[in-house]
């Protein structure tokens, strides 16, 4: 892995991974149940959050895919500078559910 995907996924995943948790229960829970705290939110957000609690030098072939995944997908769906930009809410939802948030500064 080099310095550079680690400070792009760091860069483009702006949420904190306290954030990220709270995010990921919020939009698990319903009317009729919620999900285990730990359990919440999409497998990609998951990967995400597990990412945010390692340090660089704790991580994993699988941990450089997500990242990887993650900063190919926040671009793909953002302009290059990141700046905060509104959108739909499903649109800013989804990018949310992966650690980033277009309404907060990158």
């Amino acid at each position: 892995m080099t310095d550079t995907l680690w400070d792009e996924f760091h860069r483009v995943v702006n949420m904190t991974s306290n954030e990220l948790a709270d995010w990921l229960r919020t939009r698990s829970a319903d009317e009729d149940s919620e999900t285990v705290p730990d359990q919440a939110g999409t497998p990609t957000g998951q990967e995400v959050l597990r990412v945010l609690r390692k340090r660089r030098t704790d991580l994993t072939t699988e941990d450089v895919r997500v990242m990887r995944k993650v900063v190919d997908r926040v671009h793909e769906q953002r302009r290059a500078d990141l700046e905060p930009t509104a959108g739909e809410a499903h649109w800013r939802h989804r990018l949310m559910s992966i650690g980033h948030d277009p309404l907060k500064p990158a």
